[in-house]
C-alpha cells in the first residue's frame, strides 16, 4: 500500500504558466542554504532542519491544498506547494543523480588515508568487517520485519550501514569525547559514506540485469566489470586530473570550475560505459585526487564547500517534498518501520561493531559507544531517492519506500546521538573533561611562552598556525600542534575539536581574531573564546570591532598583541604562583609590581578563571598564571624589569 502511494505521487512534467517553475527553483534553494544558516545559528543538525523546510513545503502545504479554502488562498498556496517529481518531470532523476555523483566525489575527496592516525586498524575493521556484517543484518532486518524480497532488503541493508560525517562532525565537537572513539566515529563515517552507497550499486545492478533474464554467471560477470571499469576510469581520471594541475595546464581560476566539469564528465562516460558505473568512478575519482600531492587541494575543498553545500541543500529538500500526506499517514501507522529503525540502531549496528572491534585496540567501552553513535547523514537519503527513482522506473514500485525510510532512520538516528552522545561519553569516562585543553591561534614567541606556561600546569595545549616554521617551537616543546586554516573545512576532519575547550587568538591581526572567535564561539560558548587586546586597556573592543563581534579580552590588563610583545623581550616571562592566606594576590602585586597582567586562576577544584579587565579577583587557594617582569637575582626588581610595559627601550631579554 504505501509503494502505492508513493508511485501515485509522480507523474508528467506539467508546464507552467509564467515563471512559477523558476519561483520553485529558487525556493529550493533558499529553504535549502536558509536551513543551513539556521541550523548553524541554532547549533542543530542542518540535515534534521532542512528535512523540517521540505516537510513544510512538500506534505503540508499539500495537505491544506486539500481542504476546503477559498480560490484565491488555494492559487496562492499551489504556488509555494513543491512536488518535485510533477514539477520536473523528466528531468527529476538526472538531477537527483548528478547531484549524488557530486555527494560522493566530496566524500572521496575527504579520504586522505594518511590522516587516519592512531585509530587506523579500529577503521579498517570497520570498514572491512563491520560493514558487511551490519549489510547482512540490516537484509534480514527488512525482509524479516519489513516483508521486503530478498533484493530490495539487500539494498536497504547495504544502503543504511552509511553514518554521515556531516552529522557526526558537530555531535563530536559537542561531546568533546576522547581522541581515539572520535577519529573512530569521523573517520568510519567517511570512509562508509561512499561505501553504502556501493553496496546499494551492486545490489541494484543484480536487479537490472536479472530483469534481463540474463544467467547467474553473466550477472555477476557484468557486476565485476562495472566495478573494475568503475574504478579504473575514477583512478585514471584523478591521476591525470592531478597530473594537469601539477604541470600547470589548468590556470589558478579555473581548478574549481574544471574539477565540477570533470566529474561531470566521468560519472556520465563511465554509465556510458556500464550501467550504473558512474556513482563508482566518482567515489573513486575522489580518494585518488585526495592522496596524490598536488598543490591545489585548496581549490578542490573551496569547492567541496560551494556546490556540494548548494546541491545538498537542494537535493535533501526536494526528497522529503517528494512524500505526501498520505504517505506519511501511512507510514506513521506502520508499526514495521519502527521495529526496523530500532533493529538497525540498537541489534544490527552494535553486534556488527563489537564484533568487529574484538582485539582491534579499543576497549569495550569505546566499541559501546562507536555501536550507539550512528546518526545516518545526507548521502543514505540522496541515494534512496536516486534509487527510489531506478527502482519504479523499472517497474518495481515496492522500490520507493527507500525514501520515506530513510528519512525515518536519519531523523531517529540523529535525535538519538545528538541528545544522548554527551550523557553516554560521560557515563563510559570517554568525555576528554570540562576546561581542560587550550587552543592557542597564532605561533610567536609571547604565545609558545604561554603555551608552555600552560603546559606546565598540566594543561593541554594545541598550537595552530598557517605556516609551517612558526610551528617549529611548539613541535620542539612538544605540543600539539595543527598546520592549516582553522576557518577552513577541513579543520573539520582534520583538527582535534576533543581536545580542547577553551580558545585563545594571538595573533597580530585583531579582525583575524576576532574572526576565529566568533567561529568557535557557538561551539564553545562566547564565554570560553578569548583574543589579545586591540590596545592598551582594551577592555572588551573599545572603540574597535564590538564586543559582540569578537571573543573576550586576554588578560586583566587587556594589553595589544605588540605592547605583549614588547614586554617578552623587554624580559617579562610567564609565572605560576599559588596563593594562600600567608601568599595573597596581593603579595603577588608587592613582590612583581602593580603592571602585572594576570592570564587565569586554576581553581582547587580544578576548573580555570580566565581573568577579564576590571575583575575583582579573590581565590585563596589558586594557582595563578601571570604575565610579569622578572627579578633580578637578589632578589628586587631591576631597571629593566621595570621597564619592560614596553613604554621604554627594552631590558636584556632573560631565558625562558
Amino acid at each position: 500500500m504505501l509503494a502505492d502511494l508513493i508511485f501515485a505521487g509522480g507523474g508528467d512534467i506539467v508546464h507552467h504558466e509564467g515563471s512559477v517553475l523558476p519561483f520553485k527553483i529558487a525556493l529550493i534553494g533558499a529553504l535549502g542554504i536558509g536551513a543551513q544558516w539556521l541550523a548553524w545559528k541554532l547549533q542543530r543538525p542542518a540535515i534534521v532542519l532542512m528535512a523540517i523546510s521540505g516537510l513544510i513545503f512538500g506534505p503540508l502545504v499539500g495537505y491544506i491544498l486539500g481542504l476546503p479554502l477559498p480560490t484565491f488562498l488555494h492559487d496562492g498556496l499551489e504556488n509555494f506547494r513543491l512536488n518535485p517529481q510533477v514539477d520536473f518531470g523528466d528531468v527529476y532523476r538526472p538531477m537527483i543523480g548528478i547531484a549524488v555523483a557530486i555527494i560522493l566525489f566530496e566524500g572521496g575527496l575527504n579520504l586522505k588515508f594518511k590522516d587516519l592516525g592512531d585509530a587506523k586498524q579500529a577503521v579498517i575493521r570497520m570498514v572491512i568487517l563491520a560493514g558487511p556484517i551490519a549489510w547482512g543484518l540490516g537484509t534480514l532486518a527488512a525482509h524479516y520485519i519489513l516483508g521486503l524480497e530478498w533484493d530490495l532488503a539487500a539494498m536497504v541493508g547495504g544502503l543504511f550501514i552509511v553514518t554521515g560525517p556531516t552529522v557526526i562532525m558537530p555531535l563530536l565537537r559537542q561531546a568533546h569525547l576522547q581522541s581515539k572513539p572520535a577519529n573512530v566515529l569521523k573517520w568510519e563515517g567517511i570512509v562508509n559514506d561512499p561505501l553504502g552507497a556501493l553496496f546499494a550499486v551492486v545490489v541494484f545492478e543484480f536487479i537490472r540485469i536479472t530483469m534481463m533474464e540474463a544467467s547467474m554467471a553473466m550477472v555477476f560477470g557484468k557486476i565485476a566489470f562495472a566495478a573494475i571499469l568503475g574504478t579504473g576510469v575514477g583512478i585514471i581520471s584523478g591521476i591525470g586530473m592531478a597530473w594537469a594541475f601539477r604541470r600547470g595546464v589548468i590556470p589558478e581560476y579555473l581548478k574549481a570550475p574544471v574539477v565540477l566539469a570533470w566529474v561531470l564528465v566521468i560519472y556520465v562516460l563511465a554509465n556510458t560505459l556500464a550501467d550504473e558505473t558512474g556513482l563508482l568512478a566518482v567515489t573513486a575519482l575522489g580518494m585518488t585526487m585526495a592522496n596524490t600531492k598536488f598543490a591545489s587541494m585548496v581549490e578542490m575543498r573551496r569547492f567541496k564547500e560551494n556546490i556540494a553545500i548548494i546541491l545538498v541543500s537542494g537535493v535533501f529538500v526536494m526528497l522529503t517534498a517528494t512524500l505526501t500526506p498520505a504517505i506519511l499517514k501511512a507510514f506513521v501507522s506502520d508499526w514495521g518501520v519502527a521495529a526496523f529503525v530500532l533493529a538497525m540502531m540498537f541489534v544490527v549496528r552494535p553486534v556488527a561493531v563489537m564484533l568487529s572491534t574484538l582485539w582491534s585496540g579499543l576497549s569495550w567501552k569505546e566499541s559501546l559507544l562507536i555501536s550507539l553513535i550512528a546518526p545516518r547523514g545526507i548521502v543514505a537519503v540522496a541515494v534512496a531517492g536516486l534509487f527510489a527513482a531506478e527502482m519504479t522506473a523499472l517497474g518495481r514500485d515496492d522500490g520507493a519506500i527507500f525514501v520515506p525510510l530513510a528519512f525515518a532512520l536519519v531523523f531517529a538516528t540523529v535525535l538519538f546521538a545528538g541528545f544522548f552522545i554527551g550523557p553516554l561519553a560521560r557515563m563510559l569516562g570517554l568525555d576528554s573533561g570540562d576546561g581542560d585543553g587550550v587552543l592557542i591561534v597564532g605561533a610567536n614567541p609571547w604565545s609558545l611562552g604561554l603555551a608552555k606556561a600552560l603546559k606546565e600546569m598540566h594543561i593541554k595545549v594545541t598550537v595552530a598556525d598557517t605556516n609551517w616554521r612558526r610551528l617549529r617551537g611548539a613541535r620542539l616543546e612538544g605540543h600539539e600542534t595543527f598546520y592549516g586554516e582553522v576557518l577552513s573545512e577541513n579543520a573539520d576532519y582534520s583538527l582535534d575539536h576533543s581536545g580542547f575547550n577553551i580558545l585563545i587568538a594571538a595573533t597580530p591581526n585583531e579582525a583575524y581574531n576576532s574572526l576565529v572567535c566568533v567561529e568557535f564561539a557557538p561551539e564553545l560558548g562566547r564565554h570560553r573564546v578569548f583574543q589579545v587586546g586591540a590596545r592598551e586597556g582594551d577592555e572588551d573592543g573599545g572603540e574597535g570591532i564590538a564586543f559582540t563581534s569578537r571573543g573576550r579580552t586576554l588578560t586583566s590588563r587587556g594589553r595589544s598583541f605588540d605592547a605583549l610583545t614588547r614586554d617578552w623581550w623587554g624580559g617579562w616571562r610567564f609565572r605560576t604562583t599559588n596563593l594562600s592566606p600567608e601568599y595573597t594576590l596581593e603579595d603577588l602585586y608587592k613582590d612583581r609590581g602593580d603592571d602585572l597582567d594576570l592570564i587565569l586562576a586554576r581553581k582547587p577544584d580544578g576548573t580555570l578563571e580566565f581573568i577579564q579587565p576590571g575583575q575583582e579577583f579573590r581565590a585563596a587557594g589558586a594557582s595563578v598564571l601571570s604575565f610579569c617582569p622578572a627579578k633580578d637575582t637578589d632578589g628586587a626588581r631591576g631597571e629593566g624589569a621595570k621597564r619592560g610595559s614596553g613604554l621604554a627601550g627594552p631590558a636584556a631579554p632573560l631565558p625562558a
